[in-house]
Formats: structure tokens, sequence, C-alpha cells
């Protein structure tokens, strides 16, 4: 159990990777004792699901647009037939302040297309502070990869 006391191989590999495919235990534990690691090493982390995500740098680094969902009958007047756009704010601008680098910790990221995960990965290539781990699914034991030998064995 070393590797869990002080997280140093698996924040080496987030740094040399920038985003990480991660298979833990489906009792859970060993993730947030991780998580807990980054934190004390510097890293300004957010935790958050994968679902619902939509177009992943639009939500998570620009304002954006959401519409609230149908209700059934509506208002003939403006905004009747698909609502009015409410503005959001990136979900998370308000961690790149300073100079600490920025980990965002998904959950449930089997229900990501191939497509989002590349774009996840290409985030992480655009802005060097950010860096991504993605639960992909359980495991006997914890365990991780980089997620581009992830999109690599999948294509």
């Amino acid at each position: 159990m070393p590797l869990l006391l002080t997280g140093r191989g698996f924040r080496q590999e987030l740094e040399r990777a920038g985003a990480l495919a991660l298979y833990a235990p489906l009792e859970g534990g060993a993730e947030t004792r991780l998580l807990r690691r980054m934190r004390a090493a510097g890293y300004r982390a957010q935790i958050t699901s994968a679902r619902g995500l939509g177009d992943p740098e639009a939500f998570l680094l620009q304002q954006h647009g959401v519409r609230p969902p149908h209700l059934g009958h509506q208002s003939v007047g403006r905004g009747a037939a698909v609502g009015e756009v409410q503005m959001a704010a990136p979900q998370l601008g308000h961690l790149f302040d300073g100079n600490a680098p920025v980990l965002l910790w998904l959950l449930e990221g089997q229900v990501l297309s191939q497509a989002e995960l590349a774009a996840l990965l290409e985030l992480t290539r655009r802005e060097p502070r950010l860096k991504i781990v993605v639960e992909l699914g359980g495991a006997r034991s914890l365990r991780w990869q980089p997620l581009a030998s992830v999109l690599a064995q999948a294509a």
C-alpha cells in the first residue's frame, strides 16, 4: 500500500501524460486518497461527473449558453419553442486564478465517446496547467494508464 501513501508515482505519470484513465476498485476509497494527495501537492482540484458534459471545451473553459429543458406546454411568446438561452460560467474558470496547476477528476467516464475523450486529451495539450483524470471503470486493484494509450487501443 505504499503507493497510496505518497501518490508520487501517480502524480509523475499524470504530469507526464496530461490525462490519465483510471480503473479503481468498485468499493471506492482509493481514488479519493489520490485526489487528496494531489491537492496536498498544490493542485486545485474539482471532481465532477462526466454525464451531461456535452462539448468539453465549451463546458469547462468558456462561457456558454444553456437552454432549460422543455416542460411541455409553453407560452406562445418569445422563446416558446426552445426556451430562452441562459448564460453559464465555465466549470473550471475559477480554478485558473493564480499559477497553481488544475486537476479535473471525471467520474463515470465510461459514458464518454472516443471523440469526447480525444477532446479532453487535446485540452490538456492546449492548456499545460490542466490535468485530467477520467475514471473509465472498475478493477480489482487501482490502476491507471495514459488516456492517449487508451484511445490508441480503441482505434
